[in-house]
């Protein structure tokens, strides 16, 4: 279970995961040792998941975000699909769901051209998938952490 002080730590870090923890430790008034200790902890518990850079895509060429909708044969196939999944780099996301899919893809593709071969040529190629359906993201409006409330 974290604390306040945990939640105020991760609240900061949610803004600027590049800040200092030095910076952090001023506006939490603790010792920045107390704050590289909290933070080890919150990564080896899980609460942290991860660090890097958010890369735009645009930037590396590729214009469509796509969000795929897969139906599967029986969904028992799901790892099956996911080991075929995981060796096609431009997919970034893949969920197992509930719904109209058994699982809901998001993959980024440089043009309409690449991304009808990924669609035709790839994923439904992969045995076990029986239908695909396309949902173009023409623009993201919203993208940012889960609320952190400090009380």
């Amino acid at each position: 279970m974290i604390d306040l002080l945990d939640k105020k730590i991760l609240s900061i870090l949610a803004k600027n995961a590049r800040i200092p923890f030095k910076d952090v430790a001023a506006e939490c008034n603790v010792s920045r040792a107390a704050i590289h200790q909290r933070v080890q902890h919150l990564l080896e518990d899980g609460v942290i998941t991860g660090s890097g850079f958010d890369v735009n895509p645009k930037s590396l060429g590729y214009s469509t975000c796509t969000y795929v909708g897969i139906t599967l044969e029986r969904g028992s196939m799901y790892k099956q699909v996911v080991e075929r999944l995981v060796h096609i780099p431009e997919i970034v996301e893949c969920h197992f769901t509930t719904g109209p899919y058994t699982m809901l893809i998001k993959l980024y593709a440089r043009d309409n051209e690449q991304l009808m071969d990924l669609l035709n040529n790839q994923l439904q190629g992969i045995p076990g998938v029986v239908a695909t359906e396309t949902l173009i993201s023409l623009e993201q409006s919203v993208k940012r952490e889960i609320p952190i409330t400090v009380e």
